[in-house]
C-alpha cells in the first residue's frame, strides 16, 4: 500500500510539470495533497527491538520507562513477557485492550463473536467504518496501528459452546510465545463479559488450568461496576460467591433478559477498564498492592473493597481441587516466605540530608524559626508586608510637642470666634 501510493504521488509530480497550464498543476497538486493526507494518514511506525528510557519525542517508550527511573518498578521492560488473555472486547475489554497495548504488553489475545454495529459508537474504542467487523478484527486493526510490537491473536468463537470452550482452553495453555514458561501459556485472564454463563465458563476454564484471573463488570444501570482477583484455591472463585450476589443480593442470572436494553455509559466503563488495567501491571510487574475485589459507584464516587475466601461446598468440582492443592502447599510456602524475610538484610534508613542531583535538602522547620527568633532582620530584597508590633509603640510626648499642640488650639479657636463674629 506505502509503495503504491508513493509511485502514485512521483507519477503526479510528473504530471504537474509536464502540464503547461497553471490552472491544470493547481488541480493536480490539490489531489496530490490529498494522496499526501491519506499516506500520512496510513502511516505506521515500524516495531522496536529494545525498550529505551531516552527522553525524545520519537521514542513511545520514554515515558513508561520514566516509571522505573522513578523506582515504581524495577524492570518495566519485562512487561514484553507477558501475555494476556481478554475475554470480551466490548466496552471495558476493549478499552482494556487498548491501554495494555499502549503500556506496551508482550503478547493480547482477544475472544469474543459479536460484530461492531452502530450502537457500540457510545465506547471509547470502536468507530463508525467498523461496523460490520468482528470485534476482534476491528480490535486488531486498531491495536496493531497503536504499537506494531504487541503480538496480536484474535479468536472469533462463543467460548460458552463446546467446541468455543475446548478452543479457548487449549489456546490459553499455548506457550509458542514463551516455550520457557511454567504453567499455562498466557500469564493472567481478564474476564470482561456481560452475562453470568460466560463468566462461569471463564471460571470453569481458569479452575481447570490453575490460571489467575479477574474479573469486572458494569450493572445494568451503568453508574456501578468492580473488579476482582481470581487466584484458584487460594481466594473465592465466581461459583464461591459471585460478585452482584455480594454486593446488593442480586441473583444475575435473572439480569439477562431478552430484549431489554441495558444501559451503557463510556464514563463507567473506562473507570473499570482503568482500575482493571491498573491491576494488572501491578499484577505482572509486582508493584503496589492488587486489590482482591474493588467495587465503583459512581453515584456516591464510593470504592468498597473487600476479601472474599474460598467456599469449602463450592459447587465447582475444580475449585474444591484446587483448594485441597493451596491447603497441603500452605505450610511449606509459608516457611519460604519467612526464610526470605529473615535472610533479608536490614536496611539502614537515609539520611534526609544526603546531597542529590537537584541540591535539595530536608531542614527542620523549629531550626529554622529558633534561629529567627528575636531577629527583626530579613534576608536581603524581602521587606514586611505589615509594620512590625514594636512600631505602634510610640515614645511618650515632649514637651515641645505638648506646646505645639496648645498652640494650634488657641490658633483654632480664634478662628471660630471670628467665625462667629462675621
Amino acid at each position: 500500500m506505502e509503495a503504491e501510493l508513493k509511485s502514485l504521488l512521483s507519477d503526479l509530480q510528473s504530471l504537474k510539470d509536464s502540464l503547461p497550464d497553471p490552472s491544470h498543476q493547481a488541480s493536480v497538486a490539490k489531489i496530490r495533497a490529498r494522496l499526501e493526507h491519506i499516506k500520512l494518514g496510513n502511516a505506521q511506525r515500524s516495531k522496536i527491538k529494545d525498550m529505551s528510557a531516552e527522553v525524545v519525542d520519537s521514542n513511545p517508550y520514554s515515558r513508561l520507562m520514566a516509571l522505573q527511573r522513578m523506582g515504581i518498578v524495577d524492570n518495566y521492560e519485562r512487561i514484553r513477557e507477558f501475555s494476556v488473555a481478554i475475554v470480551g472486547i466490548g466496552g471495558v475489554g476493549s478499552v482494556a485492550a487498548e491501554m495494555l497495548t499502549r503500556c506496551g504488553i508482550g503478547r493480547l489475545l482477544l475472544y469474543d463473536y459479536d460484530k461492531v454495529e452502530l450502537a457500540n459508537m457510545n465506547r471509547l474504542f470502536f468507530r463508525p467504518e467498523q461496523v460490520g467487523m468482528t470485534k476482534t478484527d476491528a480490535a486488531v486493526q486498531t491495536l496493531s496501528d497503536i504499537n506494531p510490537d504487541v503480538v496480536l491473536e484474535s479468536y472469533t468463537l462463543n467460548i460458552t459452546t463446546v467446541q468455543g470452550f475446548e478452543t479457548f482452553v487449549s489456546s490459553l495453555k499455548n506457550k509458542s510465545f514463551r516455550p520457557d514458561k511454567e504453567g499455562t501459556g498466557v500469564d493472567l485472564v481478564l474476564s470482561c463479559v456481560d452475562n453470568y454463563e460466560a463468566r462461569m465458563v471463564v471460571n470453569q476454564a481458569c479452575n481447570e488450568l490453575n490460571q489467575t484471573w479477574m474479573e469486572s463488570g458494569v450493572s445494568e444501570n451503568a453508574v456501578s461496576g468492580h473488579i476482582q482477583l481470581l487466584v484458584p484455591g487460594e481466594t473465592a472463585c465466581f461459583a464461591c460467591a459471585p460478585p452482584l450476589v455480594v454486593a446488593s443480593g442480586v441473583d444475575e442470572r435473572t439480569l439477562k433478559r431478552e430484549g431489554v436494553c441495558a444501559a451503557s455509559l463510556p464514563t463507567t466503563m473506562g473507570v473499570v477498564a482503568g482500575l482493571l488495567v491498573q491491576n494488572t501491571l501491578k499484577y505482572l510487574l509486582n508493584f503496589g498492592n492488587v486489590t482482591p475485589y474493588l467495587g465503583y459507584n459512581a453515584l456516591k464516587d464510593y470504592f468498597p473493597t473487600m476479601e472474599m475466601k474460598p467456599n469449602p461446598q463450592c459447587s465447582n468440582a475444580a475449585c474444591l481441587e484446587r483448594q485441597k492443592e493451596y491447603t497441603l502447599a500452605k505450610p511449606a510456602r509459608d516457611a519460604a516466605a519467612r526464610a526470605k524475610m529473615e535472610a533479608e538484610p536490614l536496611v539502614e534508613p537515609e539520611c534526609l540530608h544526603a546531597d542529590n542531583e537537584w541540591n535539595i535538602s530536608v531542614v527542620d522547620d523549629s531550626d529554622v524559626q529558633d534561629s529567627n527568633a528575636g531577629s527583626g532582620s530579613l534576608p536581603e530584597g524581602l521587606v514586611h508586608e505589615l509594620p512590625s508590633a514594636d512600631e505602634f509603640q510610640k515614645p511618650p510626648a515632649s514637651a515641645e510637642t505638648t506646646t505645639t499642640t496648645i498652640d494650634d488650639l488657641e490658633d483654632l479657636r480664634k478662628q471660630l470666634e471670628a467665625l462667629n463674629a462675621a
